[in-house]
């Protein structure tokens, strides 16, 4: 859906619920690993959802990637290899900025399967997440180093909003309320 979406943020919780219960049909604790540098405007995208919802501190929400900390190419399998560690790893959801085509500007996909961080500029970084959820920053295809350091903050922190907030919304409220909309299915 697109940031300006008036909708967007009940969809997208909504989205992010429906992929959080495939993997855990009740509530668990949650880990976000938000993946970007606060060194490009365009890649700050994680760190901006993960300063975000560190403020919000939702329970239940554990965050990796924020502009103090950021989870970025140079630290990535460290980070991970600490979740691990940690046995925070059960249920990880990452976030990340992508390019893409120039109607899919400003849009967020929730998307299956684990992100694949670098992929857009040929860097080559472990998976991360059980599903991701990108944000669209701006267009692909040349110089994405370039375009990413020039990508409008106007549309990455709006897009950061609504990625957070809905993560708010999903783990808060979509994902309760289909946990117990389940079991009271299940009951004869």
């Amino acid at each position: 859906m697109h940031v300006d979406d008036p909708a967007g943020r009940e969809i997208l919780g909504k989205a992010i619920a429906a992929h959080l219960a495939s993997f855990a049909p009740s509530p668990e604790p949650v880990t976000l690993v938000c993946v970007g540098s606060d060194r490009s405007t365009g890649d700050a995208l994680g760190p901006l959802v993960g300063t975000r919802l560190s403020r919000m501190a939702p329970p239940g929400l554990t965050v990796y990637g924020t502009l103090e900390r950021p989870v970025h190419a140079a630290n990535l399998a460290e980070r991970l290899a600490d979740l691990r560690r940690q046995g925070k790893d059960r249920l990880v959801v990452a976030v990340d900025a992508c390019l893409g085509r120039a109607e899919n500007v400003g849009t967020v996909c929730v998307k299956s399967g684990p992100l694949k961080p670098g992929s857009g500029v040929n860097k080559a970084l472990p998976p991360v997440g059980r599903f991701h959820i990108v944000g669209v920053v701006n267009v692909g295809g040349f110089m994405e180093y370039f375009v990413l350091q020039n990508t409008r903050l106007s549309l990455v922190m709006r897009l950061a909003e609504l990625i957070a907030d809905s993560l708010v919304d999903s783990v808060t409220r979509h994902w309760p309320k289909a946990a117990a909309q389940a079991a009271a299915a299940r009951e004869p």
